[in-house]
């Protein structure tokens, strides 16, 4: 059998491609990218260095990928929407670097003519995950097995979404935000903020992820600050728009600004508003 490790390596720059994988000449393929047995690389595809590429995985479409991602087996990555709106616009998935993409995971590409799906750097998404058309995700983002993400959701860096759980079309995670094992995710979970439940609820502040997080060492890091700004806008017995409006009013540092910032584009009207608080 013909190697074609040898026969496509003037093409990409180096790249080592198993005997068994299939590579479209019109791909672009960098040095150190690795593509394993069985994997099927589409014609407008473009892989950053040291990407490794495992077995039986398909990357198509428009799809740009970064450097020094891990894509273990039976990923697929830039397929058509599952969206009944997809009329075959030549969409795209971009995705940053040090990206780990566990065994069976599915990012879709984007549904209308211009529009991406965005994954960034640094996150981990395990096993059998999938990344609906429209996604954005931040940085260093720990998404557990089988979560399952529906179109246009949005997720800011630093959130850990616990397994078995899906997440509905629209809806907004924020910074730092942690999310229980098979919560229902049907409202925007705030920044810095405990979500877990069926229905999901408002538990709290993520307090051992802040703590994790190192922003207990930065000098504008104001913890009970940030405690007193989210019992103003949660526990009171205004609606949250009235509450928000006080707490703006007052002293705020970062990290509170940043809660109340999602919060004010929550409660747009065309955005489904954020989880309610667990009534204790």
């Amino acid at each position: 059998m013909e190697n074609k490790t040898t026969k496509f390596e003037p093409s990409f720059n180096g790249a080592k491609v198993h005997s068994t994988a299939f590579v479209d000449r019109s791909a672009e393929l960098h040095d150190g990218v690795i593509i394993s047995q069985g994997a099927i690389i589409g014609p407008d595809v473009i892989i950053g260095k040291g990407t490794e590429i495992g077995p039986n995985a398909v990357i198509s479409g428009r799809t740009k990928i970064g450097i020094n991602n891990k894509v273990f087996p039976s990923v697929f990555i830039g397929l058509d929407p599952q969206d009944l709106k997809y009329k075959g616009a030549p969409t795209e998935v971009i995705i940053g670097n040090n990206n780990t993409f566990r065994e069976c995971v599915t990012i879709n590409k984007a549904t209308d003519e211009g529009e991406k799906t965005i994954i960034g750097n640094n996150n981990l998404l395990m096993a059998y995950t999938h990344i609906g058309h429209n996604c954005e995700l931040g940085n260093k983002i720990v998404l557990s097995n089988s979560v399952q993400v529906a179109g246009h959701v949005k997720i800011d860096d630093k959130a850990i979404i616990g397994g078995c759980l899906g997440i509905h079309q629209f809806v907004n995670i924020g910074y730092l935000a942690m999310i229980g094992g098979m919560t229902r995710v049907d409202r925007d979970v705030p920044p810095f903020c405990l979500a877990e439940g069926h229905p999901g609820r408002l538990r709290g502040l993520n307090r051992i992820g802040i703590k994790r997080s190192g922003l207990m060492d930065n000098k504008d890091f104001d913890l009970k600050l940030l405690q007193n700004t989210w019992n103003l806008l949660f526990k009171s017995n205004d609606a949250i728009s009235n509450s928000l409006e006080k707490v703006m009013k007052g002293e705020l540092d970062l990290s509170s600004s940043r809660l109340c910032s999602f919060l004010k584009e929550s409660i747009t009207k065309e955005r489904r508003g954020p989880m309610p608080v667990v009534n204790l």
